[in-house]
């Protein structure tokens, strides 16, 4: 085998880095649970800006891309890198389909109104498709919430995650920082305009098959991933001796959860505040993660447990989700008596994702890394 497309070995990992992925993902579910009593109205959502975790997510995989990959080009072919990154994202991508389409039956209620009447053998190619990836069109919305990966939502997010490792391995890599930089102020552009003149003042989108919502998905993909991957190169972090695990957790966990700025009268001020958190305070937060270092072996197993189970528990929740925002819905539940059985979903959705990491992600990877990535 040519010396390009021989294995690689991992390079040390950024461990806080690791655990505000996890800390990011357990924040993801818990809005995505208060989502089914929020009426589909934001403006009174607890944890109300949630969803910023996805570009959180963004930020951190650009920052993580640049660190793993940008001094390996001499050494690794762009098949190589399109190898590896589909045995890191892929095998979880798949299982979060068969979730889906495993629960879909347990899920009906009129707040899915296209559910009704959807055949097994629909569900079953809705599935196939899905572990693709490939965005499905609304006529295959089996759901009726218009999203391109209709038996597990989320995904969406892992095909413009697709985008810029595409964009970066074909084009961007190459850019100088000069080029990279023009890039990212350009991006922070766009996101400034979106987050400021969106409809309800903010970026939610990104999950539809149509010119608008994709349109949404690559302002939201841009900025922070080549973000992340300028910060990389830059080389900009922040020394914090000791607590830098805590101290960033405690800023994801508050910008996430920052109630509804400015109400229905100021949108605005929701999107100011919005770009402010996309633009300023998520590379302040991956600054100091990636200086920062773990000194106890606690805090060590801690963050190396959240960072291990960040991407199966968010690529497997949403089915788990959809069954308690049925539940919620059928029964008109208030948030105090859906609060037993919202715990329970949330244990359930890190227990689910723990058996699915132990017992298939891990071990799939294994084999397909002895199986394609390293020398024979």
């Amino acid at each position: 085998m040519n010396m390009q497309d021989s294995y690689l070995t991992s390079k040390p990992h950024y461990e806080i880095l690791d655990g505000l992925r996890g800390v990011a993902a357990a924040m993801v579910v818990a809005f995505h649970l208060l989502e089914a009593h929020s009426g589909g109205n934001h403006l009174n959502q607890i944890i109300n800006h949630g969803y910023l975790a996805v570009d959180f997510f963004f930020m951190l995989s650009g920052f993580v891309i640049g660190y793993a990959y940008d001094d390996r080009w001499n050494k690794m072919s762009t098949g190589t890198f399109f190898k590896r990154r589909l045995i890191r994202l892929q095998p979880m991508v798949v299982m979060g389909s068969i979730v889906g389409a495993a629960l879909f039956w347990f899920q009906e209620a009129p707040c899915y109104p296209a559910m009704e009447g959807v055949s097994v053998g629909t569900v079953l190619l809705v599935m196939l498709l899905g572990c693709t990836l490939l965005p499905l069109p609304l006529k295959w919305d089996i759901r009726g919430w218009m999203e391109m990966h209709p038996l597990n939502g989320p995904a969406w997010s892992l095909y413009y995650e697709y985008i810029g490792n595409i964009l970066y391995a074909l084009f961007i890599r190459k850019f100088s920082k000069t080029a990279l930089t023009v890039l990212v102020a350009i991006a922070a552009c766009f996101t400034v305009h979106r987050c400021l003149t969106a409809p309800a003042g903010d970026i939610v989108g990104g999950w539809a098959l149509n010119w608008e919502q994709q349109y949404v998905g690559l302002i939201r993909l841009m900025y922070p991933f080549f973000g992340g991957l300028l910060l990389s190169r830059l080389g900009w972090l922040i020394r914090t001796r000791k607590n830098a695990f805590r101290w960033c957790s405690l800023m994801i966990i508050v910008v996430l959860s920052v109630p509804r700025i400015g109400g229905e009268e100021g949108y605005w001020m929701n999107g100011l505040y919005e770009a402010f958190c996309i633009i300023c305070i998520f590379p302040v937060i991956v600054s100091m993660g990636a200086g920062g270092r773990i000194t106890g072996k606690r805090s060590a197993a801690v963050c190396k447990f959240l960072g291990d189970i960040s991407y199966p528990v968010y690529i497997t929740h949403y089915p788990l989700v959809y069954i308690y925002t049925a539940w919620a819905f059928n029964r008109q539940a208030t948030l105090a008596e859906g609060l037993p059985y919202m715990l329970l979903t949330f244990m359930g959705a890190f227990a689910l994702a723990y058996a699915c990491l132990k017992c298939y992600d891990l071990p799939v990877r294994k084999w397909l890394t002895e199986r394609f990535l390293k020398k024979k």
